[in-house]
């Protein structure tokens, strides 16, 4: 599976925010609910429209993010 099948980056959706398709749920909400020791089963229970794939999804997007993300080290 390949996160862009199930998330998508649209200006006309809140705000241009990555959300999962067909829903407003954003991706750093779904995040935001695994940080706090939401389980999957308990997202998939609250929000039926989510299929487990999306959760999975969510993850590889936030993997895809931080491995792309470049730090530069300040001189002191």
């Amino acid at each position: 599976m390949n996160w862009q099948d199930r998330i998508e980056i649209n200006p006309k959706v809140l705000a241009g925010k990555p959300v999962i398709k067909g829903t407003r749920l954003a991706v750093e909400f779904i995040l935001e609910l695994l940080a706090e020791q939401w389980s999957h089963e308990t997202i998939l229970k609250q929000y039926p429209q989510l299929a487990q794939d999306d959760i999975w999804a969510v993850l590889q997007y936030a993997t895809e993010i931080v491995k792309q993300e470049k730090l530069y080290p300040i001189p002191a």
